[in-house]
């Protein structure tokens, strides 16, 4: 229920602020509005209210909304000659492709205003610090070892681990290299640069930084459950122990604790353990064991629990409206560049997704919080503002091509060309449509 509930609010609002938008500006361009309806199909509930008695109607079918404008095309009743100058048609072609750009302008919108309270509101977020690379990435070879703490990706300053992610994901988008300022474990700033186009990176993963070999460090683990009679309990060493170093070298991982136990057997190692924010040591020696594989490692009987270094992210007034006005911009760019990629066929249609897509991830979000789930919801809405943005007739975008044509020819297009072109949008939108429902069957079966 929670995922149906998700879902429903999510295309609620997103329909309502999209319409909102078509009928605002026809309103402040004098046009004259009829009928306000979210949803398609039967009428379940209606109501009249306004100087023009616009219709507000509730439909059955909650997959989209419209906004009826009066227009001498689409009624065989004559229209009184004190409205005429208030239809649709009548308006002047700049005042048409406004009321037209307003839907999908108040898409975008609504998710600068998301992300402007979210930010004002604060996120906790992984700091962007570096774990050691696998071995043949990227990373590895451009000589990343571990520990180093990201300040910036192509000069745009970062301030956690999810701002490392996007911007690496928009520079894997477009091909570009990927320009790293790193602030070493010991200090000192270098820049190091990985040529993202001497690998495969599917940017649609929006994991592009680990697949480039970035990987995201974890603060120094610590101890789980001891192992009565193990080496870790002969050692003194307690559940919650933070392992901070080694032999003197300092610890950024589990990973790297685990390998140190692993390759030491029968070798005194030195602890350096944080312990109720006291500093204590203790020698252990990890036992000679045969694992699985035949492999002689080292074991000292107790578990080890990965941690990571939160922080979090909060911006002021301003600057946070900046950084909701640029991410929503980016975030529009990169699915024009994931569409384009979808129509050359450099992107494989099972990238597609519809409703039942939507609505998992609506529900996942909702469990998780709010602020997951209006992030989402912005998301959602930057879609919807560019794929009606898209020169598609039917769609937003497909009537602004009408009204350029209109501009270039000096006069409107036929009745006959513009339905031929209705035909077609209706085509390749169900087309589209299609794909993308056969897409959430096949994963919702796997």
């Amino acid at each position: 229920m929670t995922t149906v509930f998700a879902f429903l609010f999510v295309i609620a609002v997103l329909i309502v602020v999209h319409e909102l938008g078509h009928y605002a500006v026809a309103r402040w361009c004098g046009v004259k509005v009829l009928r306000f309806s979210v949803g398609f199909g039967k009428v379940l509930w209606s109501r009249r209210s306004g100087p023009d008695q616009t219709e507000w109607v509730l439909s059955a079918v909650p997959l989209g909304g419209y906004v009826k404008m009066l227009d001498e095309r689409e009624t065989q009743q004559p229209i009184s000659t004190e409205d005429l100058p208030r239809a649709f048609n009548r308006q002047p072609v700049g005042k048409r492709a406004a009321i037209v750009v307003a839907g999908p302008l108040a898409n975008f919108l609504l998710a600068i205003a998301v992300y402007w309270v979210i930010n004002l509101t604060g996120i906790t977020a992984p700091a962007a610090r570096l774990s050691a690379p696998p071995v043949n990435t990227l990373a590895a070879q451009a000589g990343i070892t571990g520990g180093e703490s990201i300040q910036s990706v192509n000069q745009h300053a970062v301030r956690s681990w999810n701002d490392v992610n996007w911007l690496i994901t928009l520079a894997a988008a477009e091909g570009q290299p990927v320009a790293l300022k790193l602030h070493g474990p010991e200090g000192g700033d270098r820049i190091v640069t990985l040529m993202t186009h001497t690998t495969t990176v599917d940017e649609s993963r929006l994991n592009a930084a680990q697949q480039l070999g970035l990987e995201l460090a974890q603060a120094p683990p610590y101890l789980g459950a001891i192992v009565s009679g193990g080496a870790a309990q002969q050692a003194g060493l307690h559940t919650g122990d933070i392992v901070l170093s080694i032999n003197g070298e300092k610890i950024y991982s589990a990973r790297e604790l685990l390998d140190r136990i692993r390759n030491n057997p029968d070798k005194p190692l030195k602890f350096e353990l944080e312990r109720d924010r006291i500093v204590v040591n203790a020698i252990v020696t990890p036992r000679r064991e045969t694992n699985a594989r035949g492999e002689t490692i080292g074991r000292i009987g107790a578990e080890v629990a990965a941690q990571f270094e939160l922080l979090q992210v909060r911006y002021g007034l301003l600057d946070g409206l900046a950084q909701a006005i640029g991410y929503t911009w980016q975030t529009s760019v990169f699915n024009l560049r994931m569409l384009g990629k979808l129509v050359t066929g450099q992107l494989s249609l099972k990238n597609l997704s519809g409703p039942i897509t939507i609505a998992d991830y609506a529900g996942q979000t909702a469990r998780l919080g709010w602020i997951q789930f209006f992030s989402f919801l912005a998301v959602i809405s930057i879609s919807l503002g560019v794929l009606n943005l898209l020169p598609i007739p039917v769609l937003d975008g497909g009537h602004l091509l009408y009204y350029l044509a209109e501009i270039s020819l000096g006069r409107p297009l036929s009745g006959q060309a513009q339905e031929i072109g209705q035909w077609i949008g209706i085509a390749i939108l169900l087309m589209l449509m299609s794909v993308a429902l056969f897409n959430d069957v096949i994963r919702l079966i796997h």
